[in-house]
């Protein structure tokens, strides 16, 4: 099982960037997949998160500047940033779930698969 997250970069403020997570090694179709993302010195802190059907929900520090979205054919999951803030930068992680697991969407340890992380730099 195996999720590779890419995308991340160096932007200025007030930019845009897009992530990606390519899952592999089994099927995530029926899953929630997750972003994540932990700036040095903090803890890891929920962005987002897409139910299989679409349906989605996403952080208080992200709301109207992130979107994320899915492909359940391609078991690919985006995260389209806006008007990033130099607070931004962080590694963002994609993550995986069982959607029947009766467990906190927005806590990290609730999610069973991780990506590597991919770096988000915002300089001011």
């Amino acid at each position: 099982v195996q999720l590779q997250a890419s995308g991340g970069g160096l932007v200025q403020a007030g930019g845009s960037l897009r992530l990606s997570c390519a899952a592999s090694g089994r099927t995530f179709s029926t899953d929630i997949l997750a972003w994540f993302r932990q700036a040095p010195g903090k803890e890891r802190e929920f962005v987002a998160a897409i139910m299989w059907t679409g349906s989605s929900t996403l952080g208080d520090s992200v709301k109207g500047r992130f979107t994320t979205s899915r492909d359940n054919i391609k078991n690919t999951v985006s995260l389209q940033m806006t008007s990033l803030k130099p607070e931004d930068t962080a590694v963002y992680y994609c993550a995986a779930r069982s959607a029947g697991a009766i467990r906190p969407l927005t806590t990290a340890r609730s999610y069973d698969y991780w990506g590597q992380g991919t770096l988000v730099t915002v300089s001011s």
